[in-house]
């Protein structure tokens, strides 16, 4: 099992960017697939993002489609969420969560065992 540590969140004013960062222990980083989902107060647990465990599929929600960018690197042992003109509608507390042998398709929360604690983003307009 990996342990995830969400992190990067903050305030922005719409527009901006932040890029969240999930940084991942444990020695079997490169059997493991990432997502990043966020759930707004009142709101069920939604999918954002994914991206396999080798790198070669990726996957987004259609309300972040060509402004959010996941991403790995085996080297830092570390998942990505690059978030680019953020929208008041983007505000949540974002969670990175993994699941070994991930390839695609993965959309509900149920689909992943291992989560970070969440990193609130803030967007203003």
């Amino acid at each position: 099992q990996v342990q995830l540590v969400d992190s990067g969140g903050g305030s922005v004013q719409a527009g901006g960017s932040l890029r969240l960062s999930c940084a991942v222990s444990g020695r079997t980083f490169t059997t493991y697939g990432f997502a990043w989902f966020r759930q707004a107060p009142g709101k069920e647990r939604e999918f954002v993002a994914s991206i396999s465990y080798n790198d070669a599929h990726t996957d987004y929600a259609d309300a972040v489609k060509g402004r959010f960018s996941i991403s790995r690197n085996s080297a830092e042992t570390t998942a990505y969420l690059q978030m680019n003109s953020l929208k008041p509608e983007d505000t949540a507390l974002y969670y990175c969560a993994a699941k070994q042998w991930l390839l695609k398709n993965a959309y509900s929360p149920t689909d992943f065992l291992a989560w970070g604690q969440g990193t609130q983003v803030t967007v203003s307009s």
